[in-house]
Parts: structure tokens; C-alpha cells; sequence
């Protein structure tokens, strides 16, 4: 027993002393090994007190304050200690990696550009952040915003509009709302050839938007540490469509918890504020979540915005899903919204939804118009994945 106790002693110095101190516990009798969730632990202490901390060439997040890797980190702390355990940690990793500057200077953040893994390290840091510099960094936040909404905002609303209004059709004229397609097919008969040209008879046009909620878009986002970047994206994403009277739109972001933004979505930055980045995660629990406010399974798309690393019932999750898209729900799993490259993701899981005929696939910021529009319209992404 004793034995055992001593052994457990040395484990947690190895984590307090980091990885350099090894050999010396090793050659004081062995120490028990580690566990997954210890070198998980051990690797978040490493980025911020390891000897690498203030070596950018070394292994980890580096001095760069726009890490994604420091974010991740970061994140993973809310899952691995306790709160006043992460408030010493967050504290030092803000001396140790370069961000006290960047926190506590209000002016340095106002000379930033738009940067969307130094939003993600403001949001998860900002308890941290002085008075002083909280406009600053809500001012910041909302540079981010303003610059999503300039790249996608516009282009969002159009593919919504037209997924929906290629229904029925108008009799009011609008060149806009033109069916190029039916207009051509109808009027072959009148084609002159001196002309060497078709004279339409009669235009068709598509219906104008409903004014009122035809469909539902629910965005399920994980808000662990490691998805930072999608979740901002994601969040901005559903405000734009909350704006929108012919979908209704639910935002909801999870971790071990689950939370409804939808409220919020008037304001992006008070969104994005109300999300906790870091964590563990249940995806399973935020699914059953938002399987209550479905009422209209056909009418429903469904974006489940996560890695897949799923902390709670896997079992459960993978029926819950399949369920759903049996009962009608069109889901799309998104492993990432990011130009950062290909995401780290749970392969394993992302096979077995995949094989409800559900996609699995991350998608750049620029492509989620398109994406959306295809989701509305029910077609298949096979062509969409594999062109992304």
C-alpha cells in the first residue's frame, strides 16, 4: 500500500515538475503511468511552464498570441482542473506566452487587424481581461464581426432566398426572380430562325420570399476549446439568418452544458460573448437538446458544428442521430468552419454517422452560402465534400 502511495506522490510531482524531471522520479523507485486525461493534463501545463514556453521554435503553442494551438490549450483547462486552479494557470499563461501586453494595453488592441485565432484567445480570456481594456476588446470582437458579415453576410441571404422561393411561380414580373430554365423549355416552340432566336410568349418568374418561417435552422455549436475559430464563424452565421424572416433560427452552443443563444442573436458580439470557450464536451446531451425544438422534422436542417470528440454517451449520441434523420431532419455535420487546414477530428465517430447517410466534412468561411443553399434545397453534398 505503501508502495502504491508513493508511486501516486511521484505521478503528481511529474506533473508539477514537467517532463524534464523524469528520469529523476523514475530513478527514485518508478511512479505509476500516466493516463490518458494525466497527459492531456501534462501537456496543458507543458504550453504555458515548460521549457519551451518562451521558445517559439519548440514543441507547442509558442509565443505567438494568435496561436490556435494556445486556444485549444487553454480550452482544455476548463476540463482538466479547478476553477481556481485555471484562474492561477490562465493568469500565468498571459505573463508566460506574450498576451499581457495584448490584455492589458487597450491600445494595442486597437491597432490589430482583424484576426479571427486572436478573437478566439479574447473570448476565452475574458474574465481575464482588466476593465479598462473591455471595450477595447468588445470593439475588437466586433471587428471580426463586421468583417464576416462583409464576406458572407449578403451572399447568405441570397441563397436562402433562392432555395426557398424555387417553389411556385409568380405572375409579377422581376428580372431577379426570372426562371430562365421554364421560360426557355416553354417558348421552344416560338423559336425564329432568321432570327436565329427564341421569342418568348410569356415569362415565368419565381414566388417572392414568404414573409413568414417556411423552414427551421438549428446550428448545434461545440464550444470546446479546439473549435474556437467554427464557433465564431458558426455564431455570426446564425445571426445573419436569425435576421431573416423565412427561416427560423435556433442557436445553440454546448460544452458539458448545454446553452440557448438564441435570444441573443439581435447582437453577434453579445453572442459570441456568451460562449464558453473550453471545456469538455457531450454532444449527445446538446442533440437531445435540440431534438425538442424540432417540430417539423422535413422542414428541419440541422448543423452540428463539433470535432466529434464526444465526452458523454456515444452510443446514445449515434442513435439519437440516425433517429433523426430517419424521422426527416436533413443533418449536416461540420468538423470545422476554417481556412486553417485539414481539422483534427474523431475519424471513427465521423464514419459511423456517416454511414446514416449523414455528411461529415469541414467547410471554408467562404463556401457556407452555398453550402446553406444546397442544405435548404435537399441535394446531395457528395459533389460539395469532395470539391472541399
Amino acid at each position: 500500500m505503501n508502495n502504491i502511495d508513493n508511486k501516486e506522490q511521484l505521478k503528481r510531482w511529474r506533473l508539477i515538475l514537467g517532463r524534464d524531471a523524469q528520469k529523476t522520479l523514475d530513478s527514485m523507485g518508478g511512479m505509476s503511468s500516466l493516463s490518458a486525461e494525466d497527459m492531456l493534463m501534462d501537456s496543458a501545463l507543458d504550453q504555458i511552464y515548460g521549457n519551451n514556453s518562451n521558445n517559439s521554435s519548440g514543441r507547442g503553442a509558442g509565443n505567438g498570441m494568435s496561436s490556435p494551438q494556445l486556444t485549444k490549450w487553454l480550452g482544455d483547462l476548463r476540463s482538466l482542473f479547478q476553477p481556481m486552479e485555471i484562474k492561477i494557470i490562465q493568469n500565468d499563461a498571459i505573463e508566460r506566452k506574450g498576451l499581457k501586453q495584448l490584455l492589458f494595453e487597450p491600445e494595442m488592441l486597437d491597432g490589430l487587424e482583424p484576426d479571427i485565432s486572436t478573437a478566439s484567445l479574447l473570448l476565452m480570456l475574458k474574465d481575464q481581461i482588466p476593465k479598462k481594456a473591455k471595450e477595447n476588446a468588445r470593439a475588437y470582437i466586433s471587428k471580426i464581426v463586421e468583417d464576416i458579415n462583409r464576406r458572407i453576410a449578403d451572399d447568405l441571404k441570397r441563397s436562402v432566398t433562392s432555395a426557398l422561393n424555387r417553389r411556385e411561380h409568380s405572375p409579377i414580373p422581376s428580372s431577379s426572380a426570372l426562371d430562365y430554365k421554364l421560360t426557355v423549355r416553354r417558348n421552344l416552340k416560338n423559336y425564329n430562325p432568321e432570327l436565329k432566336m427564341i421569342l418568348p410568349e410569356k415569362f415565368y418568374f419565381f414566388e417572392r420570399a414568404s414573409k413568414s418561417a417556411s423552414r427551421t435552422v438549428i446550428l448545434d455549436i461545440d464550444q470546446s476549446g479546439s473549435m474556437g475559430e467554427s464557433a465564431i464563424y458558426s455564431s455570426v452565421m446564425g445571426c445573419i439568418l436569425a435576421s431573416m424572416n423565412s427561416i427560423k433560427t435556433h442557436i445553440v452552443a454546448f460544452d458539458t452544458k448545454v446553452t440557448d443563444l438564441t435570444e441573443l442573436c439581435s447582437d453577434p458580439v453579445e453572442l459570441l460573448y456568451g460562449i464558453q470557450l473550453g471545456g469538455g464536451t457531450d454532444i449527445n446531451k446538446s442533440v437531445a437538446y435540440c431534438s425538442e425544438l424540432i417540430t417539423e422534422p422535413e422542414k428541419t436542417t440541422m448543423f452540428l458544428i463539433t470535432d466529434l470528440y464526444e465526452g458523454g454517451n456515444e452510443s446514445a449520441l449515434v442513435r439519437r442521430i440516425s433517429e433523426l434523420k430517419e424521422s426527416g431532419v436533413n443533418i449536416i455535420v461540420l468538423l470545422a468552419i476554417s481556412d486553417s487546414g485539414k481539422p483534427c477530428f474523431d475519424s471513427r465517430l465521423a464514419d459511423k454517422i456517416s454511414e446514416f447517410d449523414i455528411p461529415c466534412f469541414a467547410c471554408p468561411p467562404e463556401k457556407l452560402p452555398e453550402l446553406l443553399e444546397m442544405a435548404l434545397k435537399k441535394r446531395s453534398l457528395q459533389g460539395f465534400m469532395t470539391k472541399n
